[in-house]
């Protein structure tokens, strides 16, 4: 059946707003299958719902937290008994029913990527998923291998220090990551010769160098966890050696080296934008960081990172980055297209076009969805309405 939202003003978060426009969506399909101006609207039946002038825009996407990793303190996200962990899974770790969910999607934000968390130099998958209701991660999953996780800093060093193992030093960090790409760079030509018939005996099963061969061939990007100004330089150099397709997670010493950044080509995802500076990397932590690396041509997305802020504050968080010195339509494009992009899942979402996923957020006429005090009016997840008002 075809619903379409009319009378709205749409933000498409490409180069085509529309002031007063419809859209159509298929609810079998969960696909957009027309959108353009009032003057131009098709027929209304009894799947057209009328805006009243309010706001319509993509749903929100967190391209980084930990939903349903860390539910009631109960935590499955750091497997700290081995530093290099590449073959867990983050579907083995959410749980799909946690509440924040169903928090998520009452504040617009239908899309998340969810993973594992820094405990390790090389901790395991993220996955992407829809939120809204559910029991399920299985129900959930837009990309089962959305991520793989690296972690540089104070994390990795504090977890294994009170072990007394490796990593003790930034240094151990970086060198346990590449002798682990380096083993799995082995591992594939070897599995290559032998499938070519150069070499006549299979190299034995690695379940570890098999979860990185994806992030080799640059088929599974790689999310960075780094704060200090050095351990950013460390990620870059490590993602260049190694050719990955890789995603500065937090970088907030990033206003410090926003051009070598930008030099660098690496996309960022930064936050949590609301944040006490609770441990030593956090202390150039800034509002403006956000502004600092779009203004230099770093492709800038926001996350929320929770649990460490609920993931419902993402449209509140984009906020304080337009406090920090983001337009409007920066910070949206910071939680809806950008998100999208470095996410790997632009085909799909982040903007509002014909044929990509009906994720609607419908705000009422003159509601900012970075408001404290702005909740939408309607919210639909791939054709599905999971929140009306």
């Amino acid at each position: 059946m075809l619903y379409t939202l009319y009378n709205a003003n749409i933000i498409t978060v490409t180069e085509a707003d529309i002031e007063n426009g419809y859209l159509t969506y298929d609810g079998d399909t969960g696909k957009i299958t027309d959108i353009g101006g009032m003057d131009n609207a098709p027929d209304l039946t009894e799947g057209a719902f009328d805006c009243k002038r309010g706001t319509l825009m993509p749903g929100f996407i967190d391209a980084h937290c930990h939903v349903g990793g860390f539910v009631l303190g109960d935590c499955d996200d750091n497997e700290v008994t081995d530093p290099i962990t590449p073959h867990l899974r983050a579907i083995d770790s959410v749980s799909g029913n946690d509440e924040y969910f169903i928090e998520a999607a009452g504040a617009g934000v239908t899309t998340i990527l969810a993973g594992v968390g820094s405990a390790n130099p090389i901790g395991g998958t993220f996955v992407a998923l829809r939120t809204g209701a559910g029991k399920s991660v299985d129900e959930r999953i837009i990309k089962e291998t959305a991520a793989m996780k690296f972690a540089f800093g104070e994390n990795p060093k504090r977890c294994y220090e009170e072990r007394d193992e490796a990593p003790n030093t930034r240094m151990a960090t970086a060198a346990l990551i590449r002798e682990a790409l380096f083993k799995a760079k082995k591992y594939l030509g070897a599995t290559e010769a032998f499938e070519y018939g150069t070499k006549d005996d299979e190299p034995d099963f690695d379940m570890k160098c098999e979860a990185l061969l994806p992030v080799l061939n640059r088929e599974v990007k790689v999310q960075m966890h780094c704060h200090r100004a050095d351990d950013i330089f460390t990620a870059i150099r490590i993602g260049k050696e190694f050719n990955l397709d890789f995603v500065l997670i937090h970088a907030t010493d990033g206003e410090l080296i926003a051009k070598e950044i930008a030099a660098s080509g690496a996309p960022c995802v930064v936050g949590p934008v609301i944040s006490e500076k609770c441990k030593q990397e956090l202390k150039n932590h800034s509002i403006s960081l956000a502004a600092t690396l779009t203004k230099a041509g770093v492709k800038t997305a926001i996350c929320t990172d929770h649990p460490v802020v609920p993931i419902q504050y993402l449209p509140l968080s984009a906020g304080l980055a337009i406090r920090g010195g983001l337009t409007e339509a920066e910070a949206l494009a910071a939680i809806t297209k950008t998100a999208a992009e470095v996410a790997g899942l632009i085909e799909q979402k982040g903007t509002l076009e014909v044929g990509k996923d009906a994720d609607l957020v419908l705000f009422a006429e003159n509601a900012r969805f970075f408001d404290v005090t702005a909740t939408p009016v309607r919210v639909v997840i791939e054709g599905k309405i999971c929140q009306e008002k």
